[in-house]
């Protein structure tokens, strides 16, 4: 199942990365969001659970909106480190521990697409390792306090001030790290 050429869209999300990423691929496309709750079986291996969420999240979209004829599109991205997933922070202290964990450390992004068409689905998963250089206390107080990372999987964004100055290097796709990988959607649903 590939996208059609020109097809008009619906993202299924309300991120303002992934639409902008969508855009700057050149695509078309509504956006239509779900409130589907985010959960999955306690027994799903952790690598699988982004593209387990895009999967829901597509289906809701379709069932909700009653979609037919339309491409949607769906993504879901974590941040695994020690088989742990770094979710969005609760609070300022949760972003705080979040992003100490990641100090001087690797960690991978993981981003599930979904492709829904008619009931069929075709999902993908892309994964970046990133590497953090080593954090002080007061760099990560800045950027919590300045940028407010609370809706950010991993209490951060790469094109921000803390992925600017302290990244030391990505083994992966840049975008997948803002959360909508485009070169293996293109690679793989074109």
């Amino acid at each position: 199942m590939k996208i059609v050429e020109g097809q008009k869209l619906i993202l299924g999300s309300g991120s303002p990365r992934r639409k902008e990423i969508l855009s700057l691929a050149g695509f078309e496309f509504d956006v239509l969001v779900s409130d589907v709750e985010e959960n999955y079986p306690d027994d799903l291996p952790l690598r699988n659970v982004p593209e387990f969420l895009a999967i829901k999240k597509a289906k809701a979209i379709q069932e909700q909106f009653k979609i037919q004829n339309r491409a949607i599109i769906t993504a879901d991205t974590i941040v695994l480190i020690n088989n742990e997933i770094l979710g969005k922070p609760i609070d300022r202290n949760d972003a705080i521990q979040i992003l100490q964990k990641l100090s001087g450390a690797t960690h991978e992004v993981l981003s599930g697409v979904c492709y829904l068409f008619n009931g069929q689905v075709q999902s993908l998963t892309d994964i970046t390792k990133v590497t953090f250089n080593k954090m002080n206390l007061k760099d990560i107080e800045y950027y919590v306090d300045e940028f407010k990372p609370y809706d950010k999987a991993g209490a951060y964004a790469i094109q921000e001030w803390i992925g600017v100055r302290n990244i030391h290097k990505i083994d992966g796709c840049y975008y997948n790290v803002m959360g909508l990988p485009m070169r293996k959607i293109i690679q793989e649903l074109f």
